[in-house]
């Protein structure tokens, strides 16, 4: 597990987000992250600039904010919550008034805040579909990372990552599909945001993206081509660049993997049967499960990533074909 243990400041309060971290069970990411909303990102955090033309970014606030706007008229027959906003990495800085002083002596005005890494979901509770058993949400969210921006130089093309799916309510894990993610999306204003955003929520295929989710039911590992995809998918860790090129990619890492070996056992939600085998569907919700420990800015590569290998397996399955994952 990737785990950074940090100290924030929200609302004049110092947060220990390794406490965050071991009380937070029910958050779409969970990582090193702590829960905030938009008023504190709003008025407690300063905004960073490119240094060489002092221009400034597109804050966080501006970003979840424009996304609420979107959301609201693309889907005028629900009423969206309020977004979910988790953050990590803190900058700290201080006013000029305080330079020179010790940090211990530092007064609270004097000190400033704001988060390199920002991933948000807002949540259609309103759109709801039953997918093998469980309830689903329809949801839209981003993530935003200023350690991909050159903030020592002039203003360049902003980078942000935006996506469209469902959040499982059983245990709060997100259903992202490949065409409900727009990885890299770059912008110079809020509004090409707005276009960008507007396009990928129109564009994206509902119906599509839940026959795929249910199709995951239909097929099942047994206990013995279980512990055989987890053995090659730690060999695959290992492989050489040109021969993993060459494979279906994995990017969940061997730490997660070991929370979903665990969790085949003992996840109370989507553990193996009574003959020892798992669904598809359960072993997708492991993958998703697994990945919330995964840092902001690689999380939504890894969802995705997991429900594009799971669809490759019960292609696999269901056309009867073999492949270096899976021994039929």
């Amino acid at each position: 597990m990737e785990t950074v243990v940090l100290s924030s400041s929200v609302n004049n309060q110092i947060i220990d987000e390794s406490d965050v971290i071991q009380k937070s069970s029910s958050s779409f990411i969970e990582a090193n992250t702590i829960k905030v909303d938009l008023k504190h990102l709003k008025e407690d955090c300063i905004i960073p600039v490119f240094s060489k033309d002092n221009e400034s970014t597109i804050s966080h606030f501006q970003f979840i904010s424009k996304a609420y706007e979107v959301v609201k008229e693309l889907f005028p027959d629900f009423s969206p919550k309020e977004p979910e906003i988790r953050v990590s990495h803190v900058i700290k800085g201080r006013t000029p008034t305080a330079i020179g002083k010790p940090a211990k002596e530092l007064l609270e005005e004097e000190k400033t805040i704001y988060y390199e890494r920002c991933a948000f979901l807002i949540e259609l509770h309103q759109a709801k579909e039953v997918v093998n058993g469980n309830t689903l949400t329809l949801s839209v969210g981003g993530v935003r990372s200023y350690s991909q921006e050159n903030l020592y130089n002039k203003k360049t093309l902003e980078k942000f990552k935006i996506f469209i799916g469902y959040q499982n309510k059983v245990c709060t894990n997100m259903c992202i599909s490949t065409d409900g993610f727009t990885n890299e999306v770059r912008i110079s204003s809020i509004n090409e945001l707005q276009t960008n955003m507007s396009k990928l929520f129109s564009n994206y295929d509902r119906i599509k993206h839940l026959g795929m989710m249910e199709r995951m039911s239909r097929f099942c590992l047994n206990e013995e081509q279980f512990a055989h995809l987890i053995g090659k998918i730690r060999m695959f860790q290992h492989l050489d660049r040109e021969e993993q090129k060459a494979k279906q990619p994995f990017l969940l890492n061997d730490g997660q993997i070991n929370s979903v070996v665990k969790d085949y056992y003992t996840c109370p939600n989507f553990s193996r049967d009574r003959d020892n085998n798992i669904s598809l569907w359960n072993l997708y919700n492991l993958f998703t499960e697994a990945n919330k420990s995964s840092y902001i800015d690689s999380n939504l590569e890894r969802n995705v990533n997991a429900y594009e290998f799971t669809n490759f397996i019960a292609n696999s399955l269901q056309n009867e074909q073999p492949n270096w994952f899976l021994s039929l």
